[in-house]
């Protein structure tokens, strides 16, 4: 049995295999998707297979700190956003790094520039892992 991880409703994580060494997420136990924000996104073929090439500010309010990342495309499927607009996006998969821990999550792509927060954790990518405490923050670090 796993053993699960307490966690505020805001946290700093890290997506090492994409070369993010720090996010803060919203940690959204609403929403069942984990998304990030990503522009400049460009499909491309390696060895038959389908992958994207992106840039992640991981960092709100900081359009300099740019992060160029890569990553083989798992699916390609609508989804709703918050705001009930469905959008066709890109699901990669990718190790999240919280505390102590790592394990692989689902990820879609997508433009969170106006969003208070770079990237948001869905449930899929908490369950059977993580509890929230809503009452708190950061309890990783900062």
């Amino acid at each position: 049995m796993t053993v699960k991880i307490t966690v505020g409703w805001r946290e700093w994580f890290s997506l090492p295999e994409l070369g993010i060494a720090k996010i803060k997420a919203k940690v959204d136990t609403g929403a069942r998707t984990s998304c990030i924000h990503a522009i400049n996104i460009e499909e491309f073929d390696r060895e038959g297979e389908k992958w994207v090439k992106f840039i992640v500010q991981p960092l709100q309010s900081d359009e300099h700190t740019e992060v160029v990342c890569e990553a083989k495309v798992k699916k390609i499927k609508y989804v709703t956003s918050s705001s009930g607009e469905r959008q066709l996006r890109y699901f990669i998969e990718t190790m999240l790094h919280a505390g102590n821990s790592s394990w692989p999550i689902e990820v879609t792509l997508t433009r969170r520039s106006n969003m208070k927060f770079r990237m948001l954790l869905g449930r899929t990518a908490m369950e059977n892992r993580i509890v929230v405490d809503p009452a708190l923050s950061h309890l990783l670090g900062s």
